[in-house]
């Protein structure tokens, strides 16, 4: 057990095993963090310096840098970071529990829900000015409804005496392509206007985040978060097989419908405020794995660390190297995620 230290804590009621290795790279994986934090609030129309940018924070500078940091970029910044952890967590999660590490959100069809409920709240609610009728608040709730009732969907038309993993993403894959089908003619159906619109969002953006948005994106990602990581072990214990998970005592259906919920509200918050960002709960716990390895316990935190860089410089290469344009960060995700995603199939089939 070298590289191991174990920790306890009170009358060995909570144990735990900490890799030396993983815990090196996750504090250098934190301040890459914090250092493309701080860059992309330096960088855009305005150009502010590094060391002015940690004195804005701190409530230095113009009135104008003030405006420019803390009502444009923060919000966007903090939300492409969010998004990133939650979507990444949410790979990992699925990744282990249905073993298959092509596994991501999307498989099982919760963004493509999220985005059909956005486009057919679109479509519902428009008048014959091409205005919407409601407040456009209302989105990220349809969202994420949208996003848990395709979930809900999911795993009770895949239960037959319990929920197979190979079921779970059979009936994921069928559920995406319908959802897809009725984005595709809500789009056909509602006013010009709303294809665009619709099309920003299925592609994935945090252009109009707001600190609203973020009040309500935070606590709710946070606590997500935190018992995604408690429930690390339990992913682990997945990991192994239905089979192995019940003969060590895991009541596996119990905790496949629990990790599920978890996933699926990450994927419905991080739709409902950024948009069906692709590629992202794909990419970051594969190269986690690379980083720390298959166990969970280190795997979600690293995973969610480099969800956040790529939705980050994703966001950032957007809104800096096309100006005055700016183009929406799931286009970039997408870019460098339909390669690595066809080498992936390349790789598993040459194995």
């Amino acid at each position: 057990m070298r590289g191991y230290r174990s920790i306890r804590i009170g009358k060995d009621e909570v144990s735990l095993l900490l890799d030396k290795n993983a815990l090196i790279k996750l504090v250098v994986l934190i301040i890459m963090t914090l250092v493309i934090f701080i860059v992309s609030i330096g960088l855009g129309q305005v150009k502010i310096d590094p060391f002015k940018v940690v004195s804005l924070l701190f409530g230095g500078g113009t009135e104008l840098e003030q405006l420019v940091v803390n009502q444009f970029r923060l919000p966007r910044i903090f939300a492409a970071m969010l998004v990133g952890m939650a979507l990444a967590v949410a790979g990992g999660i699925l990744q282990g529990m249905i073993r298959n590490h092509l596994a991501s959100p999307d498989t099982i069809g919760v963004t493509a829900g999220a985005g059909m409920a956005v486009v057919a709240f679109l479509w519902l609610f428009s008048d014959e000015n091409y205005s919407l009728i409601v407040s456009v608040n209302w989105l990220p709730v349809v969202a994420f409804v949208g996003a848990s009732l395709v979930a809900a969907a999911v795993y009770f038309l895949s239960w037959k005496d319990g929920v197979t993993p190979i079921r779970l993403i059979l009936i994921g894959i069928g559920i995406s392509a319908l959802m897809q089908a009725g984005t595709t003619m809500f789009m056909v159906l509602g006013p010009i206007y709303m294809a665009s619109q619709a099309n920003i969002w299925i592609t994935g953006s945090v252009n109009s985040v707001t600190w609203e948005d973020i009040n309500v994106l935070f606590p709710v990602t946070l606590v997500l978060l935190i018992l995604a990581f408690i429930s690390s072990r339990n992913v682990n214990v997945q990991a192994l097989g239905e089979d192995v998970a019940t003969g060590v005592g895991s009541p596996v259906q119990r905790h496949r419908l629990i990790l599920l919920m978890i996933s699926t509200g990450l994927v419905g918050t991080a739709v409902a405020f950024a948009g069906g960002i692709g590629f992202v709960g794909l990419m970051a716990p594969h190269i986690a794995r690379k980083l720390v390895g298959s166990s969970f316990g280190s795997l979600l935190p690293v995973s969610a660390l480099i969800g956040a860089i790529l939705v980050m410089v994703a966001d950032l290469i957007g809104r800096t190297l096309f100006l005055p344009s700016i183009v929406p960060a799931g286009v970039f995700t997408a870019t460098l995620g339909a390669p690595y995603f066809i080498y992936l199939l390349m790789k598993t089939k040459n194995g």
